[in-house]
């Protein structure tokens, strides 16, 4: 709170408010998910602060995991300024968070006005988020090994999923079934692979601006380097190609060779697309500082 600005928790209330700062505003920070910034109003830390009862700024990172958080909305309207906007919510946010217990905030920074932001905010750059994309005539070359099998993801499969999820992925980057069911209910394809010990990976597809988008492939640990990643891969183009979409699209971490080398083997190449990872850790009723 600062002169005559106020902080408060978002409500429902504020739906429209805040989808009309997302829509209409120039400085709209958005975390690349599939839910709605709106679709979290109701959760712990989401705050909206106002100026004389109206609503001018938005900041919310409610938390879906214990120890890791992402920044998933932060918006202001052009009355007031950027850094002002996100300091005073900022440090309300810290307070808040440090109260709850250790967590890392994470953020992936699409614009260059929110990477300078939270750079003054003591965020470091853990590493950079790649853009990579397939866009040819034929599929590459692929072979299952024995005893497993690649068919259609259906609802019923969720919770194998997301126990495969939770196993192939670190705190940060994985996603609990709430947002995997978010994920196959937007899927132009969806697929699993299946051995006789029950589904061992999966991949989930939506579509994109130009094609479609592999917005997740997971295999569990315990069978990886076995071609079943490829063989997922090969799967979903050739489904893609009869669909007629003809180009593919997919994120990865800069650390995250084994994945790179995958994608590269299979005809994907680099764009000029990438974006930085920041964090910021927090400690229980201590100063938060950069990760």
């Amino acid at each position: 709170m600062t002169n005559s600005y106020q902080i408060r928790p978002a409500l429902a209330k504020d739906h429209q408010d805040i989808a009309n700062l997302i829509f209409f505003e120039r400085h709209v920070h958005r975390h690349l998910d599939w839910r709605h910034p709106t679709d979290w109003l109701g959760s712990p830390f989401y705050w909206v602060l106002e100026k004389n009862s109206r609503i001018v700024a938005v900041l919310a990172c409610p938390q879906d995991k214990k120890d890791v958080i992402w920044l998933r909305l932060f918006a202001h309207a052009a009355r007031i300024p950027a850094l002002k906007a996100w300091d005073i919510l900022w440090e309300n946010a810290k307070k808040e968070l440090a109260e709850e217990g250790d967590v890392k905030v994470a953020s992936i920074s699409l614009k260059g006005w929110m990477k300078n932001l939270l750079q003054l905010s003591g965020f470091v750059q853990d590493e950079q988020i790649l853009m990579l994309s397939w866009a040819k005539e034929r599929v590459p070359e692929w072979s299952l090994p024995e005893g497993v099998t690649i068919r259609s993801m259906t609802e019923a499969d969720l919770s194998q999923v997301a126990e495969v999820d939770a196993a192939a992925f670190k705190p940060l980057w994985q996603n609990l079934p709430p947002m995997l069911e978010q994920a196959y209910s937007q899927a132009v394809v969806a697929t699993v692979a299946v051995a006789t010990e029950g589904i061992i990976g999966y991949q989930i597809s939506t579509h994109s601006p130009f094609g479609a988008h592999l917005a997740r492939l997971a295999i569990h640990p315990k069978i990886q380097r076995r071609g079943i990643a490829s063989a997922i891969l090969g799967d979903l183009l050739k489904k893609l190609l009869k669909k007629n979409i003809k180009q593919l699209s997919v994120n990865t971490q800069s650390k995250n060779k084994r994945s790179i080398a995958l994608y590269t083997k299979n005809g994907f190449e680099p764009t000029e697309e990438e974006y930085p990872l920041f964090t910021f850790q927090i400690y229980k009723n201590g100063q938060g500082k950069e990760a």
